[in-house]
């Protein structure tokens, strides 16, 4: 291996103990687009990780300013076009399902966007070894998985993935029947949360096997604990995309009701999406627009920072009116393992972080008076609450930590091979 122009990229006829090892095929539509990217990095994460027992290969949309192909920290990446450069919008910024209802005309895109993953995928099992292949989101990575399967003579098994929004927003008949067929067919289903998999089993009750396998935390590295003395006594904090089931509307509503008993807090708020403009404007309505700060974008390497400062980690879920809602959210994840005080909104999944003490953490986000109350408690007694919170990081690190994670899906795949 060798660098080119900053990126590690692999010679012609190098020959590497990964030749040997087992050939994983990712497909994913949420993906780094470069190194300390500003979009979700989980599917990247657990593939970079898998490479200790796997050849993997990583099949993505491209977008802007993106590499048709490269190598990101050995994980080879191939991104599919599909459509004029100036017209890749589909993913980014907010998700394929938000993005669509935002901007109907995007509807238009997901024909060509389904296709080119199609053939990227046959061209692949043709010119390659391909042992297994690991579907992030049932549809429409794990429909491919299926129609594949229906293509091509040789027949590779697949592992999926449910993140949530796939299992709990896409819910018209065709949708629901492919779902559960692609679920039926799988090697293997997993789901971020416990509250999925009964979801997962009432849907596909013939499927072979459904486990609980979130996305992990880096609990010893990027996100270890925060040293004592750097949390602020008065700043909220939320990290996550700005669409409709991560609720930021409500904690924006909660804000002046907090600021009356606490006139020395404010919000920061670390992420993008469409409702930018529209939370920006309601909290001018409001008269907290001062009280605000709205990061934009923050990367990856910047996020854990904001964790270790901020007085409670605020992440006011609900669910959306098409039906989404979050799985297992990494923010919260995140921010549990720097040992943040946390206030979330309370929906299902929430149970595997929190387990019986689930109301002490939680609150119905839409009762904005509740979701104040909750914040304000955290603040005016920080002691209790960091002390709950180092409780907490330590009943669940465990569960979080990328190492056992990733170990498990490796297993997984790794049994999946050949069958």
């Amino acid at each position: 291996m060798t660098l080119l122009e900053g990126r590690e990229v692999r010679l012609p006829g190098c020959v590497d103990a990964a030749e040997e090892m087992p050939a994983l095929l990712v497909l994913a539509s949420t993906y780094p687009r470069w190194p300390n990217d500003v979009e979700p990095a989980f599917v990247h994460e657990l593939s970079r990780r898998l490479c200790a027992r796997f050849r993997v290969t990583v099949l993505c949309p491209h977008a802007p300013g993106a590499a048709p192909a490269e190598w990101l920290d050995d994980v080879e990446v191939i991104r599919y076009r599909y459509a004029p450069a100036r017209l890749e919008l589909l993913v980014n910024e907010g998700g394929i399902v938000t993005n669509v209802r935002n901007h109907p005309w995007m509807l238009l895109l997901v024909p060509g966007f389904v296709l080119a993953q199609v053939l990227g995928v046959w061209r692949l099992l043709r010119k390659r070894r391909v042992d297994v292949i690991h579907a992030h989101w049932l549809i429409p990575q794990g429909f491919i998985c299926w129609l594949i399967q229906r293509l091509v003579a040789r027949k590779v098994p697949y592992v999926v993935t449910s993140h949530g929004a796939d299992l709990y927003a896409l819910r018209r008949p065709v949708l629901t029947e492919i779902k559960r067929r692609v679920a039926q067919a799988a090697s293997a289903v997993t789901v971020v949360s416990s509250a999925m998999k009964s979801v997962v089993q009432e849907l596909a009750p013939r499927a072979r096997e459904v486990r609980v396998l979130p996305m992990g935390v880096d609990i010893v590295g990027r996100f270890a604990l925060a040293p004592a003395g750097v949390r602020s006594d008065s700043e909220l904090l939320f990290v996550g995309r700005l669409v409709e089931k991560k609720g930021v509307e409500h904690l924006i509503r909660a804000l002046p009701t907090i600021v009356k008993q606490r006139p020395d807090v404010h919000l920061t708020v670390a992420g993008f999406g469409p409702l930018t403009t529209t939370l920006m404007a309601l909290g001018a309505h409001l008269g907290v627009a001062d009280r605000i700060r709205f990061l934009g974008a923050v990367p990856q390497s910047e996020v854990a920072s904001l964790y270790r400062r901020a007085a409670v980690f605020v992440a006011p879920f609900v669910q959306a009116r098409s039906g989404d809602q979050e799985g297992l959210p990494v923010a919260l994840m995140e921010a549990v393992a720097t040992g943040c005080p946390v206030v979330a909104g309370r929906v299902d999944g929430l149970e595997d972080i929190f387990g019986p003490s689930l109301e002490h953490w939680t609150v119905d986000a839409r009762d904005h008076v509740a979701l104040a109350t909750c914040v304000v408690a955290a603040l005016d007694d920080p002691l209790h609450a960091r002390s709950a919170a180092l409780l907490l990081r330590s009943k669940v690190s465990a569960y979080l930590d990328w190492n056992r994670i990733a170990r498990e899906y490796g297993q997984l795949l790794a049994d999946s091979v050949g069958r």
